[in-house]
This record gives C-alpha cells, structure tokens and sequence, in this order.
C-alpha cells in the first residue's frame, strides 16, 4: 500500500515543483501594477490585483508562442499560410455578403472593399478563427513575465482595462490572440480605444460581434494611419546589375527613395510612374529565388496594422486575388 502511495504521488510533486518554477513570481509587480490604475484612473486597486492574481492566469505556452511569430517565416511559406484559394473563395464570399457596409466604408475613409476583406481575412479567416487565449491571460503572462516587451504589454493592460470599463464587458472573458489582440480585426487594446468606430451606430463599439464595426474599424484604422486613397499598393519588379542592392533599407522605414533613384539602380517595372513618386524596393526570400518588389506609401500603411512587409504583402495579394475573383 505505502509503495502504490509513493508511486501516485510523485508524478503529483513533480508536477508542482515544474508548474512552480516555471511560473515567475510577479506578484510584487501586480501589485505595483494596481496600485498605479488606482492613482492615474480612480479603478480599485484590490479589484485589479483580484483579477490577475486570481483570476488571470500565467500561460508558458503564450511565451512559446511569441517567440516563434509567423512572421520569422521566409516568404515563400509565410504566403502559402494567407493567400490559398480557400481564402480567396471565403473572401468573395464575405466582399458579397457585406458589400453594402464595405461600400460605405470606402466612401467614408477611402480604403477600397478588397484591402478591409483581406485584412479581416488574414487576421481572422473573415471571423472564424478570432483566438483561443483569454486576452487577461495573455496580457498578465507578456506583461509581466515577458522582460523585453513588458513595458509595452503593461500599457496594453491599462488600456485594456480602461477599455473594458468603456465598452462595459467583463476583463475576464474576452479570447484573442497570444498577443492580445481580439475581435473579428484583431485589435490591441489601444488601437480599439483610439480607432474602433460605431459603423453600425448601435451605441457601442462591438468589434467582437458586430460586423460592421469590425469593418468600419479597420477602415478607420488605415485612414486614420494615411492611406491614400486611389494609389497604388505594390507594383512587381526586376532587377539588373548589383546598384540596386545600394537601395534596399532594412526594418519598416517609409519609402525613402524615388522612382528615378530605383530606374537609375537598374530596377525594372512595367508600369508608368512619375519620377519623383517616393517608393521603397523589398526584396523577399521565394521559394527558389528572391522577388523584388516596388512598393508604396499605402504598403507602409498596411505595415501599421501588423509591422511586418510580409504581412502587407500577403494583405496586398489576397486583396488583389479577392477583387479579381469577384469580378
């Protein structure tokens, strides 16, 4: 009897001692945390310490997974994800079933049906596909035990909380992203605060079930972020000779050159532009060789919702399939 006990409960003590060191204790910081909402906000500090400490959970697999981001894919594969013909056929089908609200939009903020439907579309599958962690989770888990972003998902929790008391809906149960993005776009919390819009005019903003707010917020977003309404996104490209590897620029800075400096470096394309046009050349990793892109000052736009060119692109060429497909 005593050796079927041990053998029960050790498996149990290993448990507890992994679960034990693997969770960091961020008490103090939670605290500190709550103290500061109370201060700058006037919310109850013991209700906020309530709520994470007991409510809110340390999730590693939160932590695994932002640091493995889609986006550290070459392009090649980051593609196959986003741009596949099922997405293509669901996206036609969501452009003809919102057509009228996507229509409304483009004439309120300028950003065409095909760009609002593919962004949805990559975020969410068009909604069906919205998260599976709850946002507190994971807002306690980068915020405070997530060192080289802590700072920033630290805001994200105020402002999600704030967002929370606004909007009138319970902390504890939103679900979204391993970021804390929620909803049918998938909004951070500051972004729901400053550019989520009442499109259905039902007296909230919903961007969890209501589409139209969902559609009118990323609309808002992008026009708010200086989309140029009527312009070009990207435009495909060739190279010759080595003075166009002068040009290429490293992170998400906006286009810094023209497309004379990209004509004189030996960059081709097939299509008119004015000369003194700013624009950026992106080369991106394909499957057996590098393609070169020209890409524009709405491109950059599109990098303000997620900060990644191969995020854009995949927005641009779903677009760009979605629009030719429902002609």
């Amino acid at each position: 009897m005593n050796t079927h006990y041990r053998l029960f409960i050790t498996p149990l003590l290993l448990f507890w001692f992994a679960t034990a060191i693997a969770q960091p204790d961020d008490t103090e910081a939670i605290q500190a945390f709550a103290t500061e909402m109370q201060k700058r906000h006037g919310m109850e500090s013991s209700q906020i310490e309530a709520l994470l400490l007991k409510d809110a959970e340390y999730r590693q697999d939160i932590i695994d997974a932002i640091t493995r981001p889609a986006e550290a894919l070459p392009w090649h594969r980051y593609r196959e994800i986003f741009v596949t013909q099922e997405r293509i056929e669901k996206g036609v089908d969501f452009y003809q079933t919102h057509q009228d609200i996507l229509s409304r939009a483009q004439a309120e903020f300028g950003v065409p049906p095909e760009i609002i439907t593919a962004v949805i579309g990559v975020e969410t599958f068009y909604g069906r596909y919205r998260g599976r962690y709850r946002v507190i989770d994971a807002l306690r888990t980068l915020g405070f035990s997530y060192p080289s972003r802590q700072d920033f998902f630290q805001r994200e929790l105020e402002a999600f909380l704030l967002l929370s008391a606004e909007e009138g809906f319970n902390p504890a149960e939103p679900k979204g992203s391993y970021a804390g993005a929620m909803g049918v776009s998938q909004f951070i919390s500051s972004s729901y605060r400053a550019y989520a819009v009442d499109f259905s005019k039902s007296g909230q903003r919903d961007l969890f079930s209501d589409m139209a707010d969902a559609i009118g917020s990323v609309a808002n977003y992008f026009a708010e972020h200086r989309w140029q309404a009527g312009e070009s996104v990207a435009l495909p490209a060739r190279v010759e000779g080595d003075a166009w590897q002068t040009l290429l620029m490293p992170g998400l800075q906006k286009p810094q050159h023209t497309v004379a400096d990209l004509r004189g470096a030996g960059v081709i394309f097939d299509k008119m532009l004015a000369d003194e046009l700013a624009v950026r050349l992106l080369e991106l990793e394909g499957e057996s060789k590098s393609e070169y892109w020209v890409t524009f000052e709405n491109f950059y736009t599109i990098t303000r919702y997620n900060h990644s060119p191969l995020y854009a692109m995949a927005v641009f060429q779903l677009a760009e399939a979605i629009k030719e497909a429902s002609q």
